[in-house]
C-alpha cells in the first residue's frame, strides 16, 4: 500500500464522495449508485486505519508507509525513571522508610514529565516532518526532480511515523 493509499486527508475525502453517491443513489432509486456510495465509504474507513496503523517494538515505531523510526531519549529514559521511582517506593513502603517512599514517588512524577515530554518532542518533530516533506514534495514536482520527491516523501512517511507513534503511546497510557 503506497502513502497515498494510506492518507488519512484522501480517506475523508473519498467517505465523503461515498456518501453523496449514496444518497443520490437512494434519491434516484439507483441501488447501484448507493451499493457503489457504501462500498467506497467502507474502503475509506479501512484507508483511515491503516493510515493510523502504528507498530510498536520497545523503543522503535513503525507504520504502514514502511519508514522506522527510534523515540526521543526522553521517553525511555522517562519509562525507566518510573519503574526505578515505583521500586523504589515499594521497597520503602516493604522496609517502612518514608524517605525511600518518597523518593521514589519523586523519581516515578519525574520519570512521568520527561516521558510525556519525549512524546511532545516526537509529535511535534513528526508534524514538522510531515508538512516539511509535502511542502518539499510539491516544489519537487513543480521542479520535476523525482529523487527530491522521493526524499521529501521519505521525510513525510518519518514524520507519520514519529506522530503515529506517539499518538499510540498516548492513547496506551490514557486507555
Amino acid at each position: 500500500m503506497s502513502s497515498k493509499d494510506t492518507s488519512t486527508l484522501q480517506s475523508y475525502i473519498d467517505s465523503a464522495t461515498g456518501t453523496v453517491q449514496s444518497v443520490l443513489g437512494s434519491i434516484t432509486g439507483s441501488t447501484a449508485d448507493q451499493n457503489a456510495g457504501e462500498s467506497k465509504k467502507d474502503e475509506a474507513a479501512l484507508k483511515k486505519d491503516a493510515s493510523h496503523a502504528t507498530a510498536k517494538l520497545g523503543p522503535l515505531s513503525a507504520s504502514s508507509s514502511g519508514a522506522v523510526t527510534k523515540d526521543d531519549p526522553n521517553r525511555q529514559e522517562g519509562s525507566w525513571n518510573q519503574t526505578v521511582g515505583s521500586a523504589k517506593e515499594a521497597v520503602g513502603g516493604l522496609v517502612g522508610s518514608e524517605d525511600l517512599k518518597r523518593q521514589g514517588q519523586q523519581q516515578n512524577a519525574e520519570g512521568k514529565g520527561q516521558e510525556a515530554q519525549g512524546q511532545l518532542n516526537d509529535f511535534g518533530s513528526g508534524i514538522a516532518n510531515r508538512v516539511s516533506g509535502t511542502v518539499g514534495g510539491a516544489v519537487a514536482g513543480v521542479t520535476g526532480d523525482r529523487e527530491a520527491q522521493l526524499r521529501a516523501q521519505e521525510k513525510h512517511d518519518v514524520g507519520k511515523t514519529q506522530q503515529r507513534g506517539a499518538e499510540a503511546d498516548i492513547q496506551k497510557q490514557n486507555s
